[in-house]
């Protein structure tokens, strides 16, 4: 295989990888159980991942099946506007639900900061197609690295990572991929961490 065909190959498996279901899924296991150290975290973890990202997937993914989105990426930007409005409604139900049943403070949080970001990714979509692989990417490094402490930030070269595979996919131009970084980044700094 040529060395273009490789690294497209690499490219796909990079974006399945980091694809935002997939981070915010592992992402708020991750913080859910250590809200608590224990599976009572991981109880949190699992029913708050329910509402983040297994609702909204599901509905994309129903909507790939019907037709009316090309690809589980929601590659197209005029189709972006419905699924995420979608999983906006989804993730403020989960979080009315995890604050009403008493929810770990960091759960909370990260579910709060999942909600902004939304709001963000529907505005900015509107008009433009930035990176929500890039910005969930950011957002992920940033929490891991306000939860778990500095060490963490060596997971940041995988930003770069994150970013070369949308570009070289053509998915994502290098200006939408850096927007994304940033506000994905901005977003975790300013919601998830006063919250936590």
């Amino acid at each position: 295989m040529s060395r273009p065909g490789r690294t497209l190959r690499l490219a796909r498996f990079v974006t399945e990888l980091t694809a935002p279901a997939v981070l915010v899924s592992a992402l708020t296991l991750t913080v859910g159980w250590h809200s608590t150290r224990g599976t009572h975290g991981l109880a949190w973890g699992l029913l708050a991942t329910l509402f983040v990202s297994g609702i909204p997937f599901a509905y994309i993914l129903g909507g790939v099946r019907r037709g009316r989105l090309t690809d589980h990426h929601v590659g197209i930007r005029e189709q972006r506007r419905v699924p995420l409005l979608f999983g906006l409604c989804s993730v403020a139900a989960g979080l009315a639900l995890l604050a009403v049943l008493g929810a770990p403070r960091p759960v909370l949080a990260l579910a709060a900061a999942g909600l902004v970001g939304l709001v963000v990714a529907v505005t900015v979509s509107h008009w433009w197609k930035m990176s929500i692989h890039s910005a969930v990417a950011a957002g992920t490094v940033v929490v891991l690295v306000l939860t778990f402490g500095a060490g963490l930030l060596a997971t940041a070269p995988l930003l770069a990572l994150v970013g070369w595979s949308r570009v070289r996919l053509r998915d994502h131009t290098v200006p939408q991929v850096v927007a994304g970084l940033a506000l994905g980044a901005l977003v975790a700094a300013l919601v998830f961490a006063p919250l936590r």
